[in-house]
């Protein structure tokens, strides 16, 4: 009788902290980057330019400081939940489903490293 395997293995773990960690590092990166946009006031002189143009360029600015302020609050949840992959990993309890109860496979958690549920429990949802 095979017997299932109720967590990875050490090994494992590893290799999913090192992913999770190199995720979390470029994910920090792109973070600074919109943060950088979302905080530059540089003006970018339409001072001299007609009113009407100005008002368009300024709605324009607006719009993209609300976009960049939703991306960094994307950003920090994505960073948030893959702090919370690797504490998963140091307690040993990484990878296995919160709904099934079963290991999600490697190959998801290669992919989305912050997932929870394995692809039966979140096909189960729908």
């Amino acid at each position: 009788m095979v017997e299932e395997k109720l967590r990875y293995s050490d090994a494992d773990l590893a290799e999913f902290k090192e992913i999770i960690l190199k995720k979390i590092e470029k994910a920090q990166a792109d973070l600074e980057l919109i943060k950088s946009a979302y905080m530059n006031d540089l003006n970018n002189g339409t001072d001299d330019t007609s009113p009407t143009f100005k008002a368009f360029e300024e709605g324009s600015e607006t719009m993209s400081k609300e976009a960049n302020s939703q991306l960094a609050i994307r950003q920090e949840k994505f960073i948030r939940d893959l702090k919370n992959a690797l504490f998963r990993v140091e307690n040993k309890t990484y990878g296995i489903c919160k709904v099934t109860g079963k290991l999600i496979s490697k190959e998801r958690l290669k992919i989305v490293p912050h997932a929870t549920m394995s692809i039966e429990a979140k096909n189960m949802q729908r």
